[in-house]
């Protein structure tokens, strides 16, 4: 479930935007990534917000996107 440090977890993900729900659909070992479909379209961070807001409610943790802001594909530091 991605690479660990100390304090926080990293987690790679794909995000699909425009979809007709949020929600985390798997995640693929081989990859070592999530698929993500959301809502939300990918202007003015709106995408990135429902994508922290998801998995803030999963792993109940704060959620930091590191790597990928205007990318489907992101790092999130969970922690």
């Amino acid at each position: 479930m991605g690479s660990t440090s100390q304090r926080s977890m990293k987690i790679k993900i794909i995000v699909k935007t425009k979809s007709k729900t949020s929600e985390i659909l798997d995640f693929d070992k081989e990859k070592d990534v999530y698929h993500v479909n959301i809502k939300s379209q990918p202007i003015e961070g709106k995408a990135n917000k429902e994508v922290i807001k998801l998995f803030h409610k999963k792993f109940k943790k704060p959620i930091r996107i590191i790597r990928g802001l205007k990318s489907k594909e992101k790092v999130l530091e969970v922690g």
